[in-house]
């Protein structure tokens, strides 16, 4: 790490997180000036992305190579009053908050009590949405048997592809003249909505020209003024490449990056799509600038490195904006969920594993910090080398890279209808959600509470927390002569909460489809500008909505239970049963240690126990895929949770897997926490019995003692675990390398912690910024001592 390196990774380490009103303002003043002069909704967007780039401040940090930030300074997290408008309370528990907390100065809280909150309030997206969806919705919601993303984000989970390196905006306004030129010869009744959401994609590739040159603007002043001279020639030609890209495609390496990073900075200023915008397979896409630049001597290994290192440092200055409510509570962490896939497989199926697929896992290693994210993509294609490399990683406790099965992925996006060279050129974003790169737009829906629902077919429709009536009546359970008749009224009640999930998000759909376009966005996924369509309203090659199942390791313990000890052994009845869940255990201590501990699990590859995940997963999977969205796509599921499975579980009282009222569940497809006896075999091996193809991904996390990795044929072992379990057609596997004890330390004595990262889901995060639900749940996951 050079020592500009070093100073860049410092400062972006110390700055604090802050509210930053800046981005609210300006939206909100070009509203005010232009709301009533008619113009279409497109255009009105793109003309506010204008105003934005060409009026936001800019910050050239010392010493870097790269420019361009999402807010005024690092760490200063925009907002989007358009979408979700922040009251003073959320500010001051923003700002007060123990964890995640952004500090909001006095400024900022008057802009927003002055201008930003009386503008904008009674016209947000949230606002709008909320009051469309039933009440019987709203009821489902507040129990937490689902959440929505998109009441306070913008839909979008998206990955650039190899087109964004391959233009420049000038390529993509000749795309737009071309598209342009075929409406007017063609007889489309939708011809002047296109046409206006052409001209709105112009105005945005215009816009970015403007930003980066303003930005060329103020790097030739400071050459002006900067006495070393090696610095001036640095500013010089950042100077020079912000003159030619964006607008030009890029030649060079350096080019590559910053005309990237332009262009994300555009994509998370437009509006804030999940946070998860990124470049995907990034040394796909660089390497032919690499290769070309080492062989004509313009380039070094150490000055390539240097470059990336820059990158990494822009990453981690961008916290996800804040969240409130449910959305903070489903996912509370600063991280923006941007994954950088390596490896896999070229458009011909190849190996695609190259040299600067080992410099960027380089880069990781010594960077060391949270974002962006990054995995491996592993063939059957790549070296065991490879693999090897990622793994020694993994054992320095960082909890990245994780393991992606590119062979199940290539079979996912096929299964969904893609092409085979796009799925070959797909991989995963966010935590481990499957998308082909470039060409679709898919939109994470929110997370779907699967034991909930069991719960609340227990109590015939009722949910027994609130007393009301919030499902259909599928019978009372004293009724039930037979565990597969209890089955019958879960699936019933799945069926219905499924079907109001599916109802609503159609609604959200249209309300950002057809009031919240993201043309900037648009510019860059195929094929909005040939199908002169928005990206929010369907206009990419492929359209998905995805629905995240939650607590599969839970649900699979609790129908184990009630089939074991009810319906088989007649240990106790169902009215037992519930009244001991009714007490919460109180004065049951032998039935739970029964239920804990004399009942098969979950992930210790016992198929009486496993059975039930495969019968949940599918009626899941039955429930949801191939049904149609509102913007011509088609609904998908996943299973990962990021921190859902302690929100939803302070949602659901006690249950027959012996779990206490308001505990966390378990976390994606993992096995509940301490269920697994059988060391990481047999969680592999249950862990393959759903099928993995029939998802957009699933998350699997295990832990790892320290001492496991002693040896180099620890580290083989390992190497093996990853490829047998992608054998198996496993979709995704993370590793937490770290002691109970350790963990146990750093609640006690946080100072001494303050740098311990640690795997949460499909993500990583400092142990000091997590809930202490949530560092329990980590402590409590089984640490295996072997493979």
């Amino acid at each position: 790490m050079t020592d500009r390196i070093r100073q860049l990774r410092r400062e972006s380490l110390r700055a604090i997180n802050t509210l930053s009103a800046e981005r609210a303002l300006l939206v909100t003043e070009f509203y005010k000036a232009n709301e009533d002069k008619g113009l279409p909704i497109p255009i009105m967007r793109a003309k506010a992305f204008e105003h934005i780039m060409l009026n936001k401040k800019l910050c050239i940090n010392p010493g870097e190579l790269i420019v361009g930030e999402r807010g005024p300074a690092p760490k200063a997290a925009p907002t989007y009053p358009e979408v979700c408008l922040h009251t003073l309370d959320d500010l001051e528990i923003i700002h007060s908050r123990p964890k995640v907390s952004f500090k909001v100065d006095e400024e900022t809280r008057k802009v927003y009590r002055d201008i930003i909150i009386p503008y904008w309030k009674g016209k947000t997206i949230r606002e709008k949405i909320f009051s469309l969806l039933s009440d019987e919705w709203h009821e489902a919601y507040s129990a937490g048997v689902f959440t929505e993303f998109q009441e306070q984000r913008a839909p979008g989970h998206t990955v650039a592809g190899k087109k964004i390196f391959q233009k420049g905006m000038l390529d993509l306004i000749a795309d737009i003249d071309a598209s342009l030129e075929r409406l007017r010869t063609t007889k489309d009744e939708n011809i002047k909505a296109k046409m206006d959401e052409l001209e709105a994609m112009r105005i945005v590739a215009n816009a970015i020209i403007g930003y980066a040159n303003r930005y060329a603007d103020a790097l030739n002043e400071l050459v002006q003024k900067e006495e070393d001279e090696v610095r001036r020639n640095e500013l010089l030609e950042m100077s020079s490449i912000c003159r030619r890209v964006p607008a030009h495609a890029p030649q060079t390496f350096h080019e590559a990056l910053q005309h990237y990073w332009f262009i994300h900075v555009g994509v998370v200023t437009e509006l804030n799509p999940w946070d998860s915008f990124n470049p995907g397979r990034l040394d796909q896409h660089l390497y032919p600038f690499y290769q070309n630049e080492i062989k004509n001597g313009t380039l070094t290994k150490d000055s390539a490195v240097e470059l990336l290192e820059s990158f990494w440092v822009k990453f981690n200055n961008h916290p996800s904006p804040p969240k409130m409510g449910v959305t903070a509570q489903e996912s509370s962490t600063y991280t923006d969920f941007a994954l950088i896939n390596l490896g896999g497989v070229k458009e011909d199926g190849s190996d695609a594993v190259n040299e600067l697929s080992y410099i960027i896992l380089d880069v990781i290693e010594e960077m060391r910090i949270l974002q962006p994210s990054s995995m491996v993509q592993i063939s059957k294609k790549n070296p065991d080398r490879f693999v090897k490399r990622a793994v020694k990683i993994t054992k320095t406790g960082f909890g990245q890279p994780s393991f992606f099965n590119t062979d199940a992925i290539v079979q996912q996006l096929l299964y969904q209808g893609k092409a085979l060279v796009d799925a070959r050129n797909g991989g995963a974003s966010g935590c481990v959600e499957t998308g082909a790169f470039g060409t679709e737009a898919y939109f994470l829906t929110g997370y779907f509470n699967l034991n909930k629902v069991l719960e609340i077919t227990l109590n015939n429709g009722v949910d027994p927390l609130t007393g009301k009536e919030i499902g259909i009546k599928t019978g009372n359970p004293e009724d039930f002569k037979s565990f597969d008749e209890l089955y019958d009224a879960f699936e019933r009640q799945l069926n219905y909460f499924i079907d109001l999930k599916i109802e609503g998000n159609n609604i959200v759909e249209k309300v950002w489809a057809t009031e919240m376009p993201v043309p900037f966005l648009s510019l860059i996924i195929d094929d909005c500008i040939a199908n002169a369509t928005d990206y929010n309203a369907g206009g990419a090659r492929y359209n998905t909505s995805y629905i995240q199942g939650v607590g599969l390791g839970s649900i699979t313990d609790n129908l184990t239970s009630i089939r074991k000890h009810v319906y088989e052994d007649g240990a106790l009845t169902i009215k037992d049963m519930l009244f001991a869940l009714s007490s919460n255990f109180e004065g049951f201590d032998d039935l739970r240690y029964k239920l804990i501990y004399e009942t098969p699990k979950w992930g210790n590859n016992d198929d009486y126990a496993d059975r039930h995940a495969v019968m949940v997963f599918n009626s899941f999977y039955i429930a949801v895929d191939g049904r149609p969205t509102y913007r011509g796509g088609k609904f998908r599921i996943n299973m990962l949770p990021t921190t859902s499975h302690v929100y939803f579980g302070s949602k659901i009282g006690a249950m027959p897997d012996g779990r206490k009222a308001f505990e966390p569940l378990s976390e994606g497809i993992s096995p509940f926490q301490g269920a697994d006896r059988k060391g990481p075999t047999g969680v592999i091996l249950s862990a393959a019995k759903i099928d993995h193809i029939k998802t957009g991904g699933t998350l699997l996390n295990q832990k790892f003692s320290p001492s496991f990795f002693s040896t180099e044929e620890s580290l083989d072992k390992l190497v093996m675990l990853i490829r047998s379990y992608f054998k198996l057609d496993g979709h995704h596997i993370q590793f937490n390398v770290v002691s109970a004890s350790t963990l146990r330390d750093a609640q006690k004595h946080p100072e001494k912690y303050q740098d311990l990262i640690v795997r949460v889901a499909g993500y990583s995060d400092y142990f000091n910024d997590l809930s202490e639900a949530l560092q329990n749940e980590i402590i409590r996951r089984t640490e295996h001592e072997s493979v």
